[in-house]
């Protein structure tokens, strides 16, 4: 019996249940990333791992028994892993669980090791089911291994393809169904009559749990929980795709208003806008252009202002607001670089007419592609290169992004966009403002490497400015000269922004408008253009982790000093917690809760298989077993974590990269770890035939799913006939005195120089935005709501039953407002 070939319905109920374990795998990644901030995603890897390891000491307690009804346990497995994948969703959509908490709150903390545990057990019964199959055939295994590598391998493609025309959720109730499918295939062996009726009973209960798997319970503290809380706002439109779920939002009650760093000055309105959110939060609007004024009222147009820009590149296009606003300020040709082709096609298709045909016009061009990529391949040179906010500021603000691997921000991608300029060209970024600073810190002392790798002079060529929740590095490729300077300082004096840092500027020239208790940026300048020795004593000394990011070790967003942990845990009365990084610490809560429930799982029941096993089992050292063998798991995972940061650069997409990764990952676990513990013949040679499976490349055309067209569509939205102007006429400039400015919040951050303090309070900030603007505003509750402490909400958390001339359903903050 052991040298029987497979029956072909085993080897392809092992090829699709293979591919549904690997589609359930990618799901999760994007699952995690929607509910709940990304930095979950890291443990996907890790909970598969485990059922699959957990799978292999199953098989070797009780391979003996399984195997005399091998056929009725496969199929019960693989209907098991239908029915956990769509209930391990279920469950925790359920479960009252915030990641945000997990440092001071045993019961989250519990609560993340109970999901973990619960998400491993789809991978535990896809993995019984192959590893039991493959113990049954024996020598003929390679041939169960090669349909297992070759639906592996089909489903990195099929899952990348169904993420761009289906939701999601719909995309796991289709993975639920192919378990029960690969279960009627097991059951083939012995009951014929009993398996069409097992794929249907598992379709129906499947399809019938779809009413309860939507609407997503997405974290209260991202950016569109906190929109859809303004009266009147509706979700009107979702794209999905494997780089983010969109959401649109619509608000005619409480118009939305996104205005990033928007002077305090500013006397005008601002128009109609949609909101679209990238997996739940990272807004960016869709502004109609009735009226452009405001545009010139946020810090990102201070470079139209330093010199006539022709030709500009718009790095994370978005909804096209910094698209408008190049138009606006007359550029003549503008590049919109945006790697999600779903947004634009929002843009450019579905609400064509109601962004006046923006990505229509003559003088810009859309690139779908990823930044860096779009660099090394273009040959043109920039009068202005432009990133702006092109992250959440809920994650920023909630250290959720520590560990996220970022080449955008990198000396190599900084030094890349500087070659790209034109002689006198423009490089401006801007970033959320954080208090104590950070982002624009690090930022800084990025450019300031790149600039120094290009043996250029750091200290002539850039300058900062900030206004009062956002902060724009300038780096120009010559030397800023006094005319330009002049036009920055008129131009900051104008909006009430401050001048943090410029060649030349003066110390007690700085901090004049959006207050903090010290110069903390023009200080942190100063230490970083003050030479290689004077820049690391700063970097050690610095409250955060601030060395500029590299392609080596891409992750700007980590901040996180472990010897400042103790500082940062006494201020957590003082709304202190919010400073620390989520992620990092996330992720070091993931990685105690993997080495416990390996343990219990894995390693102790081996031990008690290896005391109560045969003489010549014990007579081998067990520590010469688990060192041999977890030195090669360990040079595997090394080895493909290495690989999957350098594809960064050439896939363009974390999840492009995972998916050509995880494949191999879990496959070759299976086919080590299962044969090894689980089955009595080896199957040599199986490797060399099977691993031929390789991904496809995505679908490039965007899902269209409503059929109503442009005009019908802005039927029912304000100044829908309006077209962008195609003109070169630059928006007025506020003509209220000088003398009437407004001064912004103030911060504390402590006596001790470079320390940290009390929470950044901008209370007051909020109250005069909002009475400015008279509109709602939505966002994050990351800074503001002091519920993450444990405290009272703050007063800036204005009553919805108080309004006097406005309605207000979140915070400001995260609208820049």
């Amino acid at each position: 019996m052991a040298s029987e070939p497979p029956p072909l319905s085993v080897a392809l109920a092992v090829g699709v249940l293979s591919a549904a374990a690997l589609a359930f795998e990618i799901l999760l990644i994007r699952l995690f990333s929607i509910v709940d901030w990304h930095h979950l995603t890291f443990l996907v890897i890790s909970l598969a791992l485990l059922g699959y390891g957990a799978s292999g000491t199953f098989l070797a307690l009780f391979r003996g028994i399984l195997l005399r009804r091998w056929a009725v346990v496969s199929a019960i497995a693989a209907a098991a892993f239908g029915s956990a994948s769509i209930g391990s969703f279920l469950v925790s959509q359920r479960v009252a669980f915030n990641s945000l908490e997990i440092i001071w709150s045993r019961r989250q903390a519990g609560m993340l090791f109970l999901l973990y545990l619960l998400f491993s057990i789809p991978f535990f019964c896809a993995a019984t089911a192959i590893g039991l199959t493959l113990s049954r055939f024996g020598e003929q295994s390679p041939k169960i291994y090669r349909a297992d590598l070759v639906g592996a391998g089909c489903s990195s493609a099929a899952i990348t393809g169904l993420l761009f025309v289906a939701h999601p959720v719909t995309s796991l109730q289709i993975i639920g169904c192919l378990g029960f499918a690969a279960a009627a295939l097991f059951l083939l062996q012995v009951r014929r009559d009993a398996a069409g009726m097992l794929a249907l009973a598992g379709v129906v209960v499947i399809a019938a749990a779809r009413p309860i798997l939507f609407p997503l319970h997405v974290s209260e503290f991202k950016e569109l929980s906190q929109a859809l809380r303004v009266p009147g706002a509706k979700l009107i439109e979702e794209r999905s795709s494997p780089l983010a779920l969109l959401s649109v939002v619509e608000s005619p009650v409480v118009p939305l208003r996104f205005a990033p760093g928007l002077s305090l000055n500013f006397a005008g309105s601002i128009p109609d806008q949609i909101g679209v959110f990238s997996d739940a939060s990272s807004i960016s609007p869709i502004a109609h252009p009735s009226t452009t004024t405001y545009l010139d009222f946020v810090p990102t147009a201070v470079p139209y202002h330093l010199r006539r820009l022709s030709k500009v590149a718009v790095i994370g296009a978005g909804g096209g607001s910094e698209v408008l606003s190049a138009l606006v300020h007359g550029a003549d040709d503008v590049t919109a670089v945006e790697l999600n082709p779903q947004m634009v096609d929002l843009v450019a298709r579905e609400f064509r007419t109601f962004s006046g045909e923006l990505y229509a016009n003559r003088r810009v061009h859309v690139v779908r592609s990823e930044a860096r990529r779009f660099v090394a391949e273009s040959t043109d040179r920039y009068d202005l290169i432009q990133i702006s906010l092109v992250d959440s500021f809920g994650a920023s603000a909630a250290g959720a992004q520590a560990l996220t691997e970022s080449n955008l921000y990198t000396v190599e991608a900084a030094t890349d966009f500087v070659r790209h300029l034109k002689p006198d060209g423009l490089l401006v970024i801007t970033r959320w403002m954080q208090v104590p600073p950070r982002d624009i810190v690090k930022l800084f002392a990025t450019s300031v490497v790149a600039l120094e790798r290009l043996q250029l002079n750091a200290a002539a060529r850039v300058a900062v400015i900030r206004s009062w929740n956002t902060a724009t590095l300038i780096v120009k490729r010559s030397s800023l000269d006094a005319p330009e300077l002049a036009a920055l300082r008129r131009f900051c004096d104008e909006r009430s922004f401050d001048v943090d840092y410029a060649p030349g500027l003066m110390r007690a020239e700085t901090n004049r408008y959006n207050v903090l208790d010290d110069s903390y940026v023009f200080d942190a300048a100063s230490a970083l253009l003050g030479g290689q020795r004077v820049r690391d004593d700063f970097f050690e000394r610095y409250k955060f982790f601030i060395r500029p990011a590299t392609d080596e070790r891409p992750y700007f967003f980590h901040f996180f000093k472990w010897r400042a942990l103790p500082e940062l845990l006494r201020l957590r009365a003082r709304g202190g917690i919010p400073l620390i990084e989520w992620g990092y610490l996330i992720l070091i809560a993931g990685l105690i809760q993997a080495l416990l429930a390996s343990v219990v799982l894995i390693v102790l029941p081996l031990l008690w298989v290896h005391k109560s096993g045969s003489a010549a089992s014990r007579g081998e050292p067990l520590v010469r077993l688990v060192v041999y063998f977890g030195a090669i798991g360990f040079a595997f995972l090394f080895l493909e974590i290495a690989f999957i940061q350098r594809l960064t650069l050439f896939l363009g997409h974390p999840l492009a990269r995972l998916i050509s990764h995880i494949r191999r990952d879990r496959q070759r676990f299976l086919g080590a770890f299962s044969r090894a513990v689980g089955a009595r013949r080896s199957c040599h040679g199986g490797h060399r035939r099977a691993d031929r499976a390789h991904s496809a490349s995505p679908p490039t055309r965007p899902n269209t799913r409503h059929a109503a067209d442009d005009q019908s569509r802005a039927e029912h939205r304000p100044g829908r006939a309006a077209r962008f102007p195609d003109g070169n006429a630059v928006p007025h400039r506020p003509e209220a005195p000088l003398d009437e400015r407004r001064r912004g919040h103030s911060v504390g951050l402590g006596n001790q120089r470079y320390g940290l303090g009390p929470q950044l309070d901008v209370c007051h900030a909020h109250r005069r935005a909002l009475r400015h603007l008279g509109s709602g505003c939505v966002g994050s509750a990351a800074l503001c709501d002091r519920r993450l402490v444990g405290a009272a909400r703050p007063k800036c958390m204005m009553d919805a039953r108080r309004r006097n001339d406005l309605e207000c359903g979140g915070h400001a903050t995260a609208l820049g407002l």
